[in-house]
């Protein structure tokens, strides 16, 4: 459960060049839809890309986004069409790149073979046959986990190198994550890329250039324009964890609109990625010629035919602001936007910011300090912690993602801490919890069962005996703020459901955890 989390907006070590207007004459031409994930294949004929809400999706207007695709002729690009049910299934899906030969085509998400969503996550590689592309076959990556409601990632040519964006085991929002494919076949435990790269908002869409050292990404954690950007990096050792300062790719590519899925193509002389700058709220699939001088050619939307021209916004310009937080309430399971309400509370003053579908925008003083509430009706409320001290960053886009209440539903309680070896909680501890009596107390009828987990050091029944006092000790606490002990049941289960390796401390402390599942509503 993401209930506490510090947002400081500090000085960066980044460098960003950054051009508001740079794109204003370009128009936005694209099926009037929100395009995702652009993957050009190396010979530049044909693209893959994701299409959000089209109703030839396989689950309709709906669906938040199926794979299509389009070709090259060598003067334009064909009318774009979907991939079919082989690729698409009624959740989110993308494309994570192909193999050297263009023969295998890697997906971002599990297939199962009945043509039903899967239940397990992860990537997946389909192969080129004489009538199209086989049915996808699962790839396994240890302690993969994706609790975002989408994945964005490439893999490399060879099919070795695995980069993706995740909010998972001990992140609150999305971070750069690495897995590699050994010599026997076998993926390695993701590894987060540190914090040279993750900020403390989100990373997203992650592509790593041919030579295997350049990263490009999109942040919207760092000081310069609004909303998300492109940074690049480079990989400095073997570590995966050693990176030089990011820096903002270019002024023609960044622009006040949310720039993301940079690719770089070196060979055809262009890079491709996604951009809302002059569109109507969605992402167009943009090209850009870094050879070129500046013209509405260089940075130009890829023609489709029979396409329709969008309509361009007018801007709205907020004189001398003073923090701009935007973005939108999602619902965690399906990542649809989702009605309700985003309530900051300062020492001084406390007021409201009204979400609807199209998201929510409020004015901040950055001398402040924020504890910010996210409700929604039918969702879990969040907790979040929010500090603007930089004067650099004048907006932020922060979404939100709330998970649906629902029987099954299980919530990592991340801030509910124990000393170590002992169940005795640390105070810490106590805003979380307060907030599960807050949850309980708003919906009585509910009935949870806690879990309590530890990593797999020390003997089986100590380990055992340990995680249940630290569940009794958690119960205690909900039913002394007034919940009835018969709502609550729990168990403590040792070290026996670890959800990331115990190698290393690193992975150790993700399996130190408290958990809740809702049994009845």
């Amino acid at each position: 459960m993401r209930f506490i989390v510090v947002f400081v907006l500090g000085l960066i070590a980044v460098i960003q060049i950054c051009a508001q207007d740079i794109q204003e004459s370009v128009p936005g031409v694209n099926l009037p839809y929100d395009e995702k994930s652009p993957v050009l294949s190396l010979d530049g004929k044909l693209l893959f890309f994701t299409v959000g809400n089209h109703q030839k999706n396989v689950g309709g207007v709906r669906d938040q986004g199926d794979i299509w695709y389009a070709e090259f002729d060598g003067l334009q690009w064909s009318m774009p069409v979907n991939a079919g049910s082989v690729l698409n299934s009624r959740d989110y899906n993308a494309v994570a790149g192909f193999s050297g030969d263009a023969q295998q085509l890697y997906l971002l998400s599990h297939y199962d073979p009945s043509g039903m969503s899967a239940k397990t996550q992860g990537i997946s590689v389909s192969r080129k046959t004489g009538s199209g592309w086989s049915q996808p076959e699962n790839i396994n990556i240890p302690y993969f986990q994706n609790k975002s409601a989408f994945l964005s990632g490439s893999i490399s040519a060879d099919g070795s190198v695995f980069v993706y964006a995740a909010e998972t085991y001990g992140s609150r929002v999305e971070d750069i994550y690495v897995t590699i494919k050994g010599s026997d076949g076998k993926w390695s435990d993701p590894k987060n890329l540190g914090r040279k790269i993750n900020s403390q908002f989100q990373e997203l869409s992650p592509w790593m250039a041919a030579d295997g050292t350049t990263l490009y990404f999109s942040s919207n954690g760092r000081p310069g324009c609004e909303s998300f950007d492109v940074f690049m990096s480079t990989r400095l050792d073997d570590s995966w964890l050693n990176w030089s300062d990011p820096v903002g790719v270019n002024k023609d590519v960044n622009s006040s609109g949310r720039e993301l899925f940079f690719s770089q193509y070196s060979e055809l002389g262009f890079s491709m990625y996604t951009s809302t700058k002059n569109s109507d709220v969605y992402g167009n699939i943009k090209i850009y010629r870094p050879d070129a001088p500046y013209s509405p050619a260089t940075v130009a939307t890829i023609i489709l035919k029979d396409s329709v021209v969008r309509q361009q916004e007018a801007s709205v310009e907020v004189k001398e602001p003073v923090f701009k937080a935007h973005g939108r309430i999602n619902n965690a399971k399906t990542g649809e936007s989702v009605p309700g309400e985003i309530i900051f509370e300062s020492t001084d003053t406390t007021f409201k910011a009204l979400a609807t579908s199209s998201g929510y925008s409020s004015q901040i003083d950055q001398n402040k300090k924020y504890i910010v509430r996210i409700e929604a009706p039918g969702f879990i409320s969040e907790v979040e912690k929010l500090e603007a001290r930089s004067t650099e960053v004048k907006s932020m886009e922060m979404n939100f993602n709330l998970q649906p209440i629902e029987v099954g539903s299980t919530i990592t309680l991340d801030n509910v801490l124990f000393i170590q070896g002992k169940p005795e909680l640390l105070p810490e501890s106590y805003p979380e919890l307060n907030e599960i009596v807050q949850f309980m107390k708003k919906n009585p009828k509910i009935e949870i069962e806690l879990s309590g987990h530890t990593d797999s050091r020390g003997s089986f029944r100590q380990l055992m005996e340990l995680s249940q006092k630290r569940v009794n000790k958690v119960k205690s606490y909900l039913v002394s703020k007034g919940i009835e002990s018969k709502r609550i049941v729990g168990r403590g289960y040792g070290g026996s459901k670890p959800i990331a390796s115990n190698d290393s401390e690193e992975t150790r402390i993700l399996n130190r955890r408290v958990e809740f599942t809702i049994k009845k509503l």
